[in-house]
């Protein structure tokens, strides 16, 4: 049985900042590209914890596209990608700073586009979306029309909120709207700005996010994670990452490692646990995906 992830496929150019930027002159830094997408590291870190995964999305019909294809199938997951004949394949730029938080500057391209497919659903244990497929005009229609089906169906669905400044940019509402009935996935800052209060505690974000939607999962950084159904909590540590850190696609593998253990019909304590490990993961790796030897 098959997770479906739906969503943005991209491509980041990732630059590990030494120090500030200085502007109008140099600043050197390493510099990698790889692949990118909230969606594409979502199933990529699926797939590493031992799930079966599809991915839907959109790639330009470009060589970047051949590229993150190929990178994709390559770890092993089913792919339903539409190529778009008019329109590049995604591009990210993600400056990384030194104490590992990212900034991103988003050319998303064909991937901001959906196509959809009858068969999308077939065999699915489960829908994910990713919140970019609602902010992009092109991907809407086919993200909440996958998401009716799915809840129709008796499937579960889950939500990644994204980032805060397209959510807001959205609309509060209108993401809450969407939300109706899924596990969402927001991290403090969109948590905070979906429940309106700032400066509670995770769990008490989480309950509060649970007024729109069947449960929710607050993720808080250094401070760990908290789930939620409106009545009943779960809260999980952190785990410590030390050495160089990089905090790109970190959401998307703690996410990746709810949903694959929960896919094994594992209690909430330990899809939080499991979603905490992917997450340390991701924060040691260059970009949002797994690295090879992380599939088992």
């Amino acid at each position: 049985m098959t997770i479906v992830v739906l969503g943005d496929v991209l491509v980041d150019v990732i630059a590990r900042l030494p120090g500030p930027l200085r502007r109008g002159t140099d600043t050197p830094a390493p510099v990698a590209l790889v692949g990118g997408g909230s969606a594409a590291n979502t199933a990529s870190w699926i797939r590493a914890a031992g799930s079966t995964v599809r991915l839907v999305g959109t790639v330009g019909a470009d060589v970047l596209g051949n590229w993150v294809t190929a990178e994709l199938v390559s770890r092993g997951i089913d792919l339903k990608l539409t190529v778009d004949p008019d329109r590049a394949t995604g591009i990210c730029i993600v400056l990384v700073d030194p104490d590992g938080e990212r900034t991103m500057m988003p050319s998303p391209g064909a991937g901001s586009a959906l196509t959809a497919a009858p068969d999308l659903l077939e065999g699915a244990t489960g829908l994910h979306l990713s919140g970019y497929a609602l902010f992009a005009e092109a991907a809407r229609e086919v993200a909440l029309g996958s998401r009716t089906r799915a809840l129709a169906a008796g499937l579960p669905v889950s939500l990644d909120a994204a980032s805060s400044g397209p959510l807001e940019r959205f609309g509060l509402s209108r993401f809450l709207d969407a939300a109706a009935g899924v596990l969402l996935f927001a991290n403090r800052e969109e948590a905070e700005l979906l429940a309106g209060s700032p400066g509670l505690p995770a769990a008490e974000l989480a309950r509060r996010l649970c007024d729109h939607c069947a449960e929710a999962v607050v993720k808080d950084g250094a401070a760990g994670a908290a789930w939620s159904d409106g009545t009943d909590d779960v809260t999980v540590p952190a785990l410590p990452v030390a050495g160089s850190l990089d905090s790109t696609g970190a959401g998307d593998a703690f996410a990746a490692g709810m949903l694959a253990a929960r896919s094994s019909a594992q209690g909430i304590a330990a899809q939080l646990r499991r979603g905490a490990e992917l997450a340390a993961s991701a924060m040691r790796e260059t970009g949002g995906r797994p690295p090879r030897q992380a599939r088992r």
